[in-house]
């Protein structure tokens, strides 16, 4: 037996003949019958008997064969073991777009059939590949692109949402009324020339961070009153003030109104477009002149801050002797602000200037998913919201009922991870 075995797997690129291929399935080796598993040559009788096999790299092997019937990617789409899953789902994502123009009728409903099980997994990853699989398939299922956008987890809805071509404007307008998960606005903002109508909504909701994608998206189609409203409530959101500025054909009342509020090294770069008329060149340019002209006395009438530096020291002395804590935190926030933040920038392992761009932002999820990854519990994150993000009561993520966290950690670690990305765009 063994060298038969050897022999058959030393012959690359030749079939295996049938009766080798029932003495493989026997053996007594998982690595014999996983190589087997994964031919593309086996007989579907005989892949259909190892997609029972015992052995999870078996069941795994033969859910990644395009060569299994469809009969036996039933079976598997229930397998016990989520990697079998999911190497299943990432066969069928890639298939099923052929298949709805170029099989059998009822070879394509089975098929499709495979892919609804693996769409209700409980286990985000398989889900998760298929969206990635077909985010950008013009010829995928429309009716599986509209499940996967709706998909209660992030990382299985956001890139359906971002790329693919299938969303008419219709589909991303309703998805946007139906109040979706966190992140999902943000994505929808992503996309690839967002039209106006899509752009309008986006910018009428309270997603700080969708706003902020949007504004930082060239390709938006953003209409004149919609930019015009962004703007009014910009003062207060820093994190749309460099991506409004950067807006490509900015108008000359909105440039006028950013000269009103923005820092001065963006004040400088609006004074530097091209685009904009003389007139308010000269204007934005006296607004510079008036800033620069004004620092001194402002730096004079500001009380001392504490240094960013000397609080970041305090702060991992304080969690070398195992004293920063939540108290620690909550303590701080309400009137020592330096503090608090380096002890956030400290206990979640974040940049001082990505805190700041958090509690910047007065988003509620940015300021939650920092709570969070500083290891802080939900009813500590609402105070935060309120005192260091500045969040009016009524916009603030509550707890659960049982007092945790709201958001799944994905869609907290995809905040951050947003404002991790805005610095490296700066």
């Amino acid at each position: 037996m063994m060298e038969l075995l050897q022999r058959v797997f030393r012959s690359t690129g030749k079939a295996i003949d049938y009766e080798t291929q029932k003495e493989l399935a026997r053996s007594a080796k998982p690595a014999d019958r996983r190589r087997l598993a994964g031919s593309t040559s086996a007989r579907p009788e005989v892949l259909y008997y190892l997609a029972t096999d015992v052995d999870t790299g078996v069941r795994a092997a033969v859910a990644g064969n395009e060569a299994t019937p469809v009969q036996a990617d039933l079976l598997l789409a229930r397998d016990r073991d989520a990697a079998v899953r999911v190497d299943l789902a990432g066969k069928i994502a890639r298939l099923v777009p052929g298949l709805t123009r170029e099989a059998h009728e009822r070879l394509r409903k089975m098929t499709n059939e495979v892919l609804e099980i693996l769409l209700r997994d409980q286990v985000t990853r398989v889900r998760q590949v298929i969206a990635e699989t077909l985010k950008d398939v013009a010829d995928a299922p429309p009716e599986i692109i509209r499940l996967l956008a709706r998909d209660c987890e992030i990382v299985v809805a956001g890139p359906v949402l971002e790329c693919s071509p299938l969303l008419n404007d219709e589909d991303l307008l309703a998805i946007i009324a139906e109040a979706p998960i966190p992140g999902a606005l943000a994505a929808i903002a992503r996309r690839a020339g967002v039209p106006a109508t899509v752009a309008a909504a986006i910018g009428a909701s309270p997603d700080v961070d969708a706003v902020a994608a949007l504004l930082a998206n060239p390709s938006a189609q953003i209409r004149e009153e919609t930019l015009d409203r962004l703007v009014d409530r910009a003062p207060a959101v820093a994190a749309w003030h460099k991506p409004l500025v950067e807006r490509p054909a900015l108008s000359t009342a909105i440039a006028r109104k950013l000269a009103g509020f923005v820092a001065d090294h963006l004040l400088r770069l609006l004074s530097e477009r091209r685009d904009l008329d003389p007139a308010t060149t000269r204007e934005v340019a006296a607004a510079v002149k008036h800033r620069l002209a004004e620092e001194p006395s402002v730096a004079a009438a500001k009380p001392p801050a504490r240094s960013g530096d000397a609080a970041l020291e305090r702060a991992r002395r304080l969690k070398q002797q195992g004293k920063l804590d939540e108290a620690a935190v909550l303590g701080a926030a309400g009137h020592d602000r330096a503090f608090a933040r380096a002890a956030l920038a400290v206990l979640a392992e974040l940049p001082l200037e990505v805190i700041d761009r958090v509690l910047g932002a007065h988003s509620p999820k940015g300021v939650t998913a920092l709570a969070w990854k500083s290891g802080l519990g939900m009813r500590a994150a609402h105070k935060l919201q309120l005192q260091l993000g500045q969040i009016a009561p009524g916009s603030t993520l509550k707890p659960r009922e049982d007092g945790g966290y709201p958001l799944s950690a994905e869609a907290m670690q995809w905040q951050l991870d947003f404002f991790l990305g805005m610095g490296a765009k700066t």
